[in-house]
């Protein structure tokens, strides 16, 4: 069931315009130098595409919750997913909201210098600047009030809760963030790190397994009223991401 994502009420990006483009269960936020929501949409017809073809040639590729092992000449965005997978130790479609908004992003690099593509949580960003993403949490005090301050450059910033929204997670991580160049790598990782989080003793081992991965720049974890953080970038305090 579709849950308003009021999240996105709060979200700034001065100098970029915003936007909003839906495609099916695709919903995506987007800020950019322009309003390229047309070039958007076809990105995204296509992204899909590319799944649905894939996933009626491997229907394991849909359902598994474990790493399967890529077919030869895979498109881009498929082979990302299962390169994810194999890292983070999940399904590849626990990299799917990471590797479409980063497909997406990367996209619309071609018409625009700066981009913040948001799916569900999961953000692919390329900025001259450095950004605070905020980092929503449901119900947790710390919701929103908190957030990772990412330097200029190409980043995924992407969550997953055990608390918050319809993505399958095991745990009871109210967020759980993962930061890496990779888009689809930080979705797989984000996941991941959300099932290892139960309850707030899990935090610090959840934190400890993290480190181990290749790429991860980032990761934090809000589960109640306590807070966990590794990683490279600055934890700031913060009402709205910006």
């Amino acid at each position: 069931m579709y849950q308003p994502r009021h999240y996105r009420d709060a979200v700034q990006a001065p100098g970029l315009v915003r936007f909003a483009v839906t495609v099916d269960e695709t919903d995506l936020l987007v800020l950019a130098d322009s309003d390229l929501r047309d070039e958007t949409r076809k990105l995204v017809k296509r992204a899909r595409a590319e799944l649905q073809a894939h996933i009626v040639d491997f229907p394991a590729f849909l359902s598994s919750l474990e790493p399967l092992t890529a077919p030869m000449q895979a498109p881009p965005l498929i082979a990302a997913m299962y390169r994810a997978a194999r890292a983070a130790g999940t399904g590849p479609m626990a990299a799917v909201a990471g590797a479409i908004a980063e497909t997406v992003g990367r996209g619309l690099l071609n018409n625009t210098r700066q981009v913040i593509v948001e799916n569900g949580g999961d953000i692919f960003i390329k900025s001259g600047t450095p950004r605070t993403v905020s980092i929503y949490a449901g119900h947790s005090p710390l919701s929103g009030k908190v957030g990772v301050r990412i330097e200029a450059g190409q980043f995924g910033v992407c969550t997953s809760s055990g608390t918050v929204g319809h993505s399958l997670s095991m745990g009871k991580a109210d967020a759980a963030v993962a930061i890496s160049a990779d888009a689809a790598l930080a979705d797989a990782v984000a996941t991941a790190l959300g099932n290892r989080v139960s309850g707030p003793p899990d935090i610090e081992a959840a934190l400890e397994w993290v480190q181990g991965i290749e790429g991860v720049l980032h990761a934090a974890v809000i589960t109640g009223e306590l807070f966990g953080t590794w990683g490279q970038f600055e934890i700031v305090p913060t009402a709205v991401g910006n």
